[in-house]
């Protein structure tokens, strides 16, 4: 793997994401505790490991510039403000959710996590949105 398979790597490890995220809250809603509990706890494991290999990525090579032009621009700086402000939010929400549960205060823990699990779904779904124009879409043929 190299510096610029990174980025693909941060797309995967956010859909990844996403995905124990949704996994997580049907187990939890179907009364699998402990099924939930292993299945988020790795979502917490491949949003650190994105957020290490995006800082090594932006460390080494610095901002991408967005290509495309006109309403597909100001689509793309929407998704990515709303998806970086969330993403600064999120991070910390999602460790004190995690320790919460793991102290087994599970009342606040729920409280929580309710407001936590859309905002940190959006940040894994708009990560993936974000990639997906900046090095696949207008301009990068």
């Amino acid at each position: 793997m190299t510096l610029r398979d990174l980025p693909t790597l941060n797309a995967v490890l956010n859909s990844t994401t996403a995905i124990l995220l949704a996994t997580g809250y049907v187990l939890i809603r179907s009364g699998r505790r402990e099924a939930h509990r292993r299945v988020m706890l790795a979502a917490l494991v491949t949003s650190a490991l994105f957020l290490a290999s995006y800082l090594v990525y932006h460390a080494e090579v610095g901002s991408v510039r967005f290509q495309g032009t006109g309403a597909v621009r100001t689509a793309y700086l929407g998704i990515l403000l709303t998806h970086t402000v969330l993403a600064a939010v999120v991070a910390p929400l999602a460790i004190v959710v995690a320790t919460l549960a793991l102290r087994g205060r599970f009342e606040r823990h729920k409280r929580i996590a309710r407001w936590t699990l859309p905002v940190w779904l959006y940040v894994s779904a708009t990560g993936v949105a974000v990639y997906l124009l900046l090095y696949h879409g207008p301009g990068r043929g």
